[in-house]
């Protein structure tokens, strides 16, 4: 399923591209999952600590409630306003004859966790029986005494400095405690640091960062390493390359990189050696053969000529054209097929003009015509190519007529279609005509050897030939050349 999905979505056709994404997904999945194990213990953490520092808030509520209750009625509020004169203390106390009513804040985790902490601790202080409310309430919503009075309203001694933490403005904590019928004690405070606001953090900062810069050294490290191990691939590659379009020169690769890579450049020197040495052995065993067999032939026409049957001297010398047809036939296709040039920049453009000018008229028509143009030189044998482009065109207009030519040139190959206007080929001999001496019919001029040659030559350059007839009537033959990046 994952090959599939990285399948639709483009994946990378270089070996380094692939990598570098591959390795990106997996630091990605890594890093996101450790995160997030790594957040859910901080919060559990941050959740513990928090309930800790909420019950010792409560047993300081709880302190201030036995004192208070300690003291004689008449003297509560006395207390309560010299404390306020003096800076007020870590709450801010006071005592109403009713209790307050404000909106409270939505209920989360952290929040209710807090609220059942100082509920139970104050519970077990005051007892279960006495009425009392703890709730969180926004600054902006706060009210204190019993006119209802804004946080913003008091004097900044009274309750400012206990309550505010610009700009922030966290929720408050509002605690009421009916001390007596007519008398509700009010409390207001602030969560210690760091767990004022009460809200769970996301990854922190300075973790981000982390997971940033270490994702990017990696996948820095990760690049230099393909790109250092790929180039003994790519110089395979070009060395395959070579040894496809037949250099004469058979270099050995450079062995290097790693122990695979190394046994691979082995394997393929050895190949390239033995191609080598049974190319040159095949050259040497036809030229041996046409030698020894151009002798016999010429004898056995001279002793043809001596016959005095002129019947018998027309069949002899029938079967001698014959077979010096089939022995030149083989010899024509060794040598154009196994093409000794090197390898450069060839201008297509140019040699397809060149090619088609002598069927061309002053008036611009003619029996070949041409459309598209190649975007850049390739990089091939050129009399070959030649020889290959030729016998297509000449093929055409042999058992066509006539010759339409196009060009499609981009960055991956270069394909030249040759429509023809002939009878075109039996389905089932497509490929059968691509053998050596194989004719649709025995009148027809040559060899049989023109469409077999543009095949190797083809197939000599990495590329293919290949036929189709039309709908319309006719033959398309199509050359495919692959660029290979050059």
């Amino acid at each position: 399923m994952t090959f599939n999905f990285l399948r639709k979505w483009h994946m990378p056709r270089s070996l380094l591209g692939r990598m570098l994404l591959l390795t990106l997904l997996a630091i990605l999945l890594a890093q996101t999952l450790s995160s997030a194990i790594w957040l859910s213990q901080l919060r559990t953490t941050q959740l513990e600590g928090l309930v800790n520092s909420a019950r010792s808030m409560a047993h300081s509520m709880n302190a201030t409630v036995a004192y208070l209750r300690s003291l004689p009625l008449a003297y509560r509020p006395l207390v309560l306003d010299q404390l306020r004169s003096m800076g007020g203390t870590r709450f801010v106390v006071s005592l109403n004859d009713k209790p307050l009513d404000m909106q409270v804040l939505p209920t989360t985790q952290r929040k209710q966790a807090v609220l059942d902490a100082v509920d139970q601790v104050l519970r077990e202080a005051v007892g279960p029986n006495v009425e009392m409310s703890v709730q969180f309430v926004s600054p902006q919503d706060l009210r204190i005494f019993n006119a209802g009075l804004k946080l913003d309203e008091l004097p900044r001694s009274w309750a400012h400095f206990a309550l505010t933490l610009e700009p922030v403005d966290p929720p408050i904590l509002v605690t009421q405690i009916q001390m007596v019928p007519g008398e509700w004690l009010y409390i207001a405070s602030l969560l210690p640091q760091p767990y004022t606001s009460l809200e769970e953090e996301g990854l922190p900062a300075l973790q981000v960062w982390f997971i940033v810069l270490s994702s990017i050294f990696l996948l820095l490290f990760i690049g230099l390493l393909m790109h250092w191990q790929s180039r003994p691939l790519k110089r395979l590659a070009r060395a395959a390359r070579d040894m496809s379009l037949g250099e004469d020169e058979v270099k050995p690769v450079e062995v290097g990189g790693g122990s695979e890579v190394v046994e691979v450049a082995r394997a393929l020197n050895t190949m390239r050696a033995r191609i080598s040495r049974y190319l040159t052995e095949r050259g040497q065993l036809f030229s041996a053969i046409s030698h020894d067999l151009r002798t016999p032939i010429t004898r056995l026409r001279l002793r043809v000529e001596l016959l005095e049957d002129e019947q018998l001297q027309y069949k002899f010398g029938r079967d001698l054209d014959e077979l010096e047809m089939l022995v030149k036939g083989a010899l024509q296709c060794v040598k154009d097929t196994d093409i000794h040039e090197n390898i450069e920049a060839v201008d297509l453009n140019q040699l397809l003009d060149c090619l088609i000018e002598p069927y061309l008229l002053p008036q611009g028509n003619g029996r070949v015509t041409l459309q598209g143009r190649a975007v850049r030189p390739y990089y091939g044998k050129p009399l070959a190519l030649r020889r290959c482009m030729g016998n297509l065109i000449d093929n055409a207009l042999k058992y066509g007529h006539n010759a339409h030519l196009r060009i499609e040139d981009n960055e991956q190959a270069f394909v030249l279609t040759v429509d023809d206007e002939g009878p075109g080929v039996p389905e089932q001999r497509l490929e059968q005509v691509f053998e050596p001496h194989f004719r649709l019919s025995g009148q027809q001029q040559g060899y049989g050897l023109g469409l077999g040659i543009a095949r190797s030559i083809a197939h000599s350059h990495g590329g293919e030939v290949s036929l189709q007839n039309l709908r319309a009537g006719g033959l398309r033959v199509t050359l495919h050349l692959p660029r290979n990046g050059d």
